[in-house]
């Protein structure tokens, strides 16, 4: 991300006192530290600056975030309200995630369900068996590439190809696909100076392959919203398996490489490197909890003046979603600390009407757990090749990710049954 500048730009509607920076050095290395700061000073709304000196408000409160998510008509999804827009130069670098397009993403109401019906519609239509097998074939394919070495980068090599690879099979694109649209979805995330470039560069693997699938159907994803009764256009199709792609690739690798991580570096989970499988589950429950993937959501803008969590919120004004600060609101957790063992009350996968679709969230999560599983049984003496100090996290304001997660293990033969 960019440097913010140092004059803010004119016309803002607001440089707040105590804004903190969802940039730099200090919010990559420990959010977590920051959202406690920020809930100390302001409470469950803060006052926050994107990379440029962006101003907006960050919902950090559990229950503050579910009334923003829950009240469409004074928080709404469309980006075209924002207050701040003459002032965003045209190369800011997250432009990307906030332009208004006509995509499942930023439609409302009538519109909105009608987009959305067709994606639940269409993924609940995928064999949750069918899917499970492909993943671990998916898994053994990949692990084989590395299993000989006796080393990997488990994001690299493992945690970013996985749902990629998958969601390719699920869309009806070919695996050749998989290096560009990792380059370009990491690109577009990071939010740094060719994020617009690729994003622009997904859509067009997305019209290519509407074209496609116009001409020669098949057994996809991408197929049967073409025929869905919505009657969605070629250009919605394409906007909302852009949407898609990178709602199903981003925060599903991130949920695998950081469940990982926490099973490689904590002493609770030691025994699941033993074929434990309890631990797996609670790895991944753990991660959704504690290093939420899509750590913040952009976003909401209010429709009208309003209050919320003490803080005045002017029309226009862009509230961007804390996923991760209102996982760790204290109202929710226990005397501890901790989230209860097993509750699945997180607001990782969102919350309200545009949450993430179940389908997609059990999709996700056999993806992550046979990931996981599979990687387990095929090298039981994986461990960590540095210290967990050397890990670094990626500069984005909207993921908690792993730049690598190298890792160390005993040489294993490839299977019988490899993916061909």
């Amino acid at each position: 991300m960019t440097e913010p500048v140092t004059t803010p730009p004119s016309g803002c509607p607001a440089h707040r006192a105590g804004a903190a920076a969802l940039y730099g050095p200090r919010f990559q290395t420990d959010p977590a530290q920051v959202y406690r700061e920020l809930r100390a000073a302001h409470g469950p709304v803060a006052p926050v600056e994107l990379a440029g000196g962006v101003p907006a408000w960050l919902v950090i409160g559990y229950r503050e975030l579910q009334e923003v998510t829950s009240r469409p008509k004074l928080f709404g999804r469309d980006s075209g309200r924002w207050n701040a827009w003459p002032t965003i130069p045209e190369d800011w670098p997250l432009r990307p995630m906030m332009t208004p397009v006509a995509s499942l993403l930023y439609t409302e109401g009538t519109e909105h369900q009608r987009r959305s019906a067709a994606i639940t519609d269409t993924l609940g239509a995928v064999d949750p068996y069918e899917l499970k097998k492909y993943c671990e074939r998916i898994a053994d394919r990949l692990i084989d590439a590395f299993a000989g070495r006796g080393e990997a980068d488990l994001v690299a090599e493992y945690a970013h190809r996985m749902p990629l690879l998958v969601l390719c099979w699920l869309l009806g694109l070919d695996d050749a696909q998989v290096p560009v649209l990792i380059e370009n979805l990491l690109a577009m995330m990071d939010g740094g100076p060719d994020a617009q470039q690729a994003s622009q560069r997904i859509v067009t693997v997305m019209l290519e392959l509407v074209e496609a699938k116009r001409a020669e159907p098949g057994a996809d994803v991408t197929s049967r919203l073409l025929v869905h009764p919505a009657g969605l256009t070629d250009d919605e199709v394409v906007r909302d398996l852009r949407v898609l792609l990178a709602a199903g690739h981003q925060p599903t690798a991130y949920w695998i490489a950081n469940a990982l991580r926490l099973m490689l570096t904590d002493d609770r989970f030691a025994a699941s490197f033993s074929g434990g499988r309890r631990s797996v589950g609670q790895a991944l429950g753990e991660a959704l909890w504690e290093d939420t993937p899509t750590q913040i959501f952009a976003g909401r803008w209010a429709v009208r003046d309003t209050q919320l969590g003490g803080q005045r919120i002017a029309a226009g004004d862009l509230v961007l979603l804390g996923l991760a600060g209102a996982n760790a609101d204290p109202a929710v957790r226990l005397a501890s600390g901790e989230a209860a063992e097993g509750n699945r009350a997180h607001l990782s996968f969102s919350h309200g009407e545009h949450r993430c679709p179940f389908p997609a969230q059990e999709a996700a999560e056999v993806i992550a757990g046979t990931a996981v599983e599979v990687l387990l049984d095929r090298l039981p003496d994986l461990r960590l090749a540095v210290a967990e100090s050397a890990l670094v996290w990626r500069p984005s304001a909207w993921v908690r990710a792993l730049v690598a997660l190298p890792v160390a293990f005993t040489p294993a033969t490839t299977t019988s049954g490899a993916f061909g």
